[in-house]
């Protein structure tokens, strides 16, 4: 069975979509579309912007859903998912990508989860970190025994794990793991500690948004972040991507169901091939491909 998967915040690079705008009708007019949706001319940015422009979560977010929702459509009757996944944002790619939401829909709804992430990340001081050759369940011990804000955030692969909380629990956590035999924590340049309960306000606004925003029952099984099972019953898909904001992505988990949902094969969509490299970890054998 074949797999679709698409990437997460980033993946995103300058000049990103240039080439399916200049040379696909379909994805000239979707560009075109969201620059009015949007209210600001983001292809501009994606095609010629700076990194530190494309860093923006206000921009990242959509650039990376557009370029991966876009090239999915420009594939045509060769898009033949039998399941799909995303990655945190990628999510939202891959919802709509399986009909479980409209292209515009879609494109909103990620805007607002940019610009309310955004926010929650002004109101206090937070930071992400990323472990490296230690068991999940330990890093997660340690997390939950520090009595700063600090939880597993992302799952990723086979020993690396993100941790994601305040800067203060983010630092106290990555002495305690280093001092435990961790092979690298490694602090990343985000902005906030997303997928953490300091996402909370960000929740609250964009629960608002799903619960108005009209899902459909998807072409294919979606495999959530939250879950890391398959859905396809449209009010639990808006349960589970509500609670995406401050809940872990379990990816590596997501990936291992998808083998024994009877996955052969995955393609990544999108900017990148960090998912695939992911994958590979879990199963080297499986064969893989991306379009990007």
């Amino acid at each position: 069975m074949k797999a679709y998967v698409f990437p997460g915040q980033g993946a995103q690079f300058s000049g990103m979509g240039k080439d399916i705008y200049e040379n696909n009708e379909l994805a000239k007019e979707l560009f075109d579309k969201a620059n009015k949706i949007l209210g600001f001319n983001i292809t501009e940015i994606m095609f010629n912007g700076t990194d530190e422009q494309l860093r923006q979560t206000n921009v990242t977010q959509p650039a990376i859903f557009l370029h991966s929702v876009i090239l999915a459509k420009t594939l045509g009757d060769n898009f033949k998912p039998e399941m799909v996944a995303g990655h945190s944002l990628g999510e939202f790619s891959a919802l709509v990508t399986a009909n479980a939401l409209s292209f515009e829909e879609g494109l909103k709804l990620v805007q607002i989860r940019a610009n309310a992430m955004q926010k929650a990340c002004e109101i206090e001081p937070s930071t992400m970190a990323a472990i490296l050759g230690l068991e999940d369940d330990y890093v997660a011990e340690v997390c939950k025994n520090i009595e700063e804000v600090v939880v597993p955030a992302n799952y990723n692969s086979p020993g690396q794990i993100v941790i994601s909380g305040s800067i203060k629990g983010i630092d106290l956590a990555c002495e305690i793991l280093l001092e435990a035999g961790a092979k690298r924590a490694l602090k990343l340049s985000v902005g906030g500690a997303f997928h953490s309960p300091l996402m909370e306000p960000a929740r609250v606004e964009l629960e608002e948004a799903i619960n108005n925003a009209e899902f459909y029952n998807p072409i294919c099984p979606v495999f959530q972040n939250v879950t890391a099972t398959p859905e396809t019953n449209p009010a639990r898909i808006k349960q589970n991507l509500i609670a995406q904001l401050t809940g872990p992505v379990r990816w590596t988990q997501t990936v291992k169901n998808m083998f024994e949902y009877g996955a052969s094969s995955f393609t990544e969509i999108g900017p990148g091939k960090v998912l695939l490299g992911l994958i590979k970890k879990v199963d080297r054998k499986v064969p893989t491909e991306s379009f990007q």
